[in-house]
């Protein structure tokens, strides 16, 4: 029953590669990067269930944490065109 998870899981990530390849817009590609990230944390927790190690589901957690802040890193440089800039101060422009 396993190994038809990871199978499936497998066959996910090979779909999403497909729309990350072929995606139409920067926007598609960032989605299926975040999905990548998704899959690859269940493959991981599966992985360590199946290997009966449970600090695998740590890992996993911790790179789902990472997957989320990079996207919000990434939808920032695309607001901004730059990780540092806070953005407009309301002070400043009124």
């Amino acid at each position: 029953m396993f190994a038809a998870g990871t199978v499936a899981l497998l066959v996910a990530l090979a779909l999403v590669l497909a729309r990350a390849i072929l995606g139409p817009t920067v926007f598609d590609r960032l989605q299926a990067a975040n999905t990548i990230g998704t899959l690859a944390m269940l493959l991981l927790a599966l992985i360590g269930f199946l290997t009966g190690r449970p600090e695998f589901l740590d890992l996993a957690l911790v790179y789902g944490l990472l997957n989320v802040l990079g996207t919000f890193a990434v939808l920032k440089f695309f607001r901004y065109g730059d990780l540092g800039d806070p953005g407009e101060d309301e002070e400043r422009s009124a």
